[in-house]
């Protein structure tokens, strides 16, 4: 099927909801989803972001520069996940607590505001990765169009260009607290500073990257084509004495570079500790 195909069958996917409230991260994913929800629909579909400690303020930015971009009605609403010690404790299925939440958040504002679909931004490939996120939205009746029409990740930033989108080759950027290895207590302290490393990273011109928590050590991932250049035109010292700064006591580079979902491979090698339905 080609991604013309695909695209009309999201145009009547949403033609036949009549009114959606769009779980809206601002990601390149719930953004195409808000898209096209408001080319069919207008003002009967709504954004809502969740403002919480694990989104950082300039992501919340982007989200909002670019729901006003596409003219969708926005709305921001606070989440409260890091006051559940099953999220922030960090189990493996640490993202069913976080999507509950939003959920829980959600469904009660749409059915108050007449909206009858909760929808969010899940891809075809979100289905094969270990997301057990996908399962409390699931249980609360949320639907993922894209998921649904079979829209995979490639073929998402395919329709946004389509689409004529000026952020169809943004990165992906998942909540920061999936910076942190399963296990490690979550804190508002940790994420923050895990934000004011990226954040110094961006600013050096770096965009695909993270920096994981591991401790007390910042371990820096960048793409593995970037990493002999970053090395040789990096100020080091001046690196680590900005992530001293931010809390750090170690720095540290991932010689492998950038992998996404990297830090579930411990589920293969181990049986983690769940506290919940997985």
């Amino acid at each position: 099927m080609t991604i013309a195909e695909k695209l009309t069958q999201l145009h009547t996917l949403f033609a036949q909801m009549d009114r959606a409230l769009i779980a809206y991260s601002g990601g390149i994913d719930s953004t195409l989803v808000v898209k096209i929800a408001y080319d069919v629909l207008g003002d009967r579909a709504l954004a809502v972001t969740a403002e919480s400690p694990s989104l950082l303020p300039e992501d919340l930015e982007d989200a909002r520069i670019q729901a006003a971009a596409i003219g969708v009605s926005h709305q921001i609403v606070q989440t409260r996940e890091i006051e559940n010690p099953n999220y922030t404790s960090n189990p493996v299925n640490r993202c069913y607590f976080c999507k509950s939440e939003l959920h829980d958040t959600l469904k009660p504002l749409a059915l108050q505001l007449g909206y009858p679909y909760v929808v969010d931004g899940v891809n075809a490939d979100d289905l094969s990765d270990y997301r057990p996120g996908i399962q409390a939205a699931k249980e609360r009746g949320a639907r993922s169009p894209l998921a649904e029409v079979g829209v995979t990740k490639a073929e998402v930033r395919e329709i946004s260009k389509f689409l004529d989108l000026p952020w169809w080759d943004k990165p992906a950027q998942p909540c920061l607290s999936s910076r942190f290895p399963y296990g490690e207590e979550i804190t508002i302290a940790k994420l923050q500073r895990v934000g004011r490393a990226e954040r110094y990273l961006r600013q050096q011109g770096l965009k695909q990257i993270r920096v994981r928590s591991v401790g007390e050590t910042a371990q820096i991932e960048l793409p593995p084509e970037q990493i002999q250049e970053f090395v040789l035109t990096t100020d080091l010292p001046t690196l680590v004495d900005a992530f001293r700064h931010f809390g750090f006591l170690y720095v540290t580079l991932d010689l492998e570079g950038y992998v996404s979902g990297k830090l579930n491979r411990v589920l293969a090698a181990t049986t983690a500790s769940v506290v919940g339905p997985l």
